[in-house]
């Protein structure tokens, strides 16, 4: 497998010939076929920049004859962008090249101390921590992105104080809350007063060690007072340098309730199952028994007897059948 070879583009500010010819070497030595660009002024330098992209350095001379300073600092990173920009000074601007990293510069040399390895650990460093640094920027973006734009109210908290960091916009939308009340508020405060208790035996077991649950059900106070039963998420990070916990929080409040209808529901429809097989069967039995004894029962109870036997019989069924249908009707009505 063949080694990838990457060029660099630099751009070197200064203006004493010496050295930048020092410099370009020191670059030739260290990087494999670098593309250097050079200005001898701070108008120089603002042309190439304007007019050329691509940089991945800049080697700028703090001292230019027509800028100097903090002053030619933020006027080329304002040009330059995100390139990195290594500062290169005299030793009696030691102490102000210290302060220069201060404004963005990544890295800062002394002159008199440049040599090919100190040049090329300089850039290789500051391009690897540019590099980081970016990652770094795009992984937040990404969390930010999945933390405010997420359509399930979610919200993190600091799990020493238990105090609300960060809530996105779903939450508020759903809690009531304000952003500004969320951040005053602890976890206990969305809990409704009956489960304190539970949930201070729940955060000391984390506390503990216990590691969190792949999901856990709670309940939850909304701003009107309105309770709500949630399925809970969670997941540690590093905010800040504090351990937080992020925790994405989903409303099941509709389908427990759809739940238990649904159950109640089956619990008449047995109901139902059981009139039918059940008690239906007593008073139809009792009629097919007459029919098939009418004979018989007629020379004992006469044929009135039979008949009003008969017409019980058919009353209880009768009324049996209105119990089935009344609760079958309550049912499609729930529906």
């Amino acid at each position: 497998m063949k080694s990838v070879t990457v060029s660099y583009q630099v751009l070197v500010v200064e203006d004493n010939d010496g050295d930048l010819f020092l410099i370009q070497d020191y670059l030739r030595e260290g990087l494999q076929n670098p593309k250097i660009y050079t200005a001898q002024s701070f108008l120089q330098a603002k042309n190439i920049l304007t007019h050329e992209s691509g940089f991945d350095v800049i080697l700028l001379d703090l001292s230019l004859p027509d800028n100097f300073g903090k002053e030619l600092i933020q006027n080329v990173s304002q040009l330059a962008g995100d390139v990195v920009l290594i500062v290169l000074t005299g030793n009696n601007d030691e102490a102000f090249g210290v302060d220069s990293l201060t404004y963005g510069v990544s890295d800062y040399l002394i002159k008199d101390e440049i040599t090919p390895g100190i040049l090329y650990k300089s850039i290789i460093y500051s391009l690897g921590r540019k590099q980081a640094s970016d990652s770094l920027t795009e992984s937040e973006k990404r969390y930010k992105d999945l933390f405010h734009l997420s359509p399930i109210p979610m919200y993190l908290y600091c799990c020493s104080s238990y105090r609300f960091l960060d809530v996105n916009q779903a939450a508020i939308n759903h809690y009531g809350y304000s952003r500004k009340e969320f951040l005053s508020m602890k976890l206990h405060d969305i809990r409704p007063e009956d489960d304190l208790e539970l949930w201070k035996e729940f955060m000391t077991k984390l506390d503990e060690g216990m590691p969190f649950p792949e999901s856990l059900r709670v309940r939850h106070r909304k701003q009107n007072g309105d309770i709500i039963v949630v399925e809970i998420k969670g997941n540690y990070i590093d905010f800040l340098g504090m351990r937080a916990q992020v925790i994405l929080a989903h409303d099941i409040t509709d389908q427990m309730m759809y739940v238990k209808t649904v159950e109640e529901q089956n619990i008449r429809l047995q109901e139902i199952a059981w009139m039918q097989s059940h008690i239906v069967r007593s008073p139809l039995s009792r009629l097919m028994g007459l029919v098939q004894s009418m004979d018989t029962l007629a020379e004992d109870l006469g044929k009135e007897g039979v008949n009003r036997l008969i017409l019980d019989a058919a009353n209880e069924l009768d009324q049996i059948v209105h119990e089935i249908v009344k609760k079958a009707e309550k049912i499609n009505k729930e529906n």
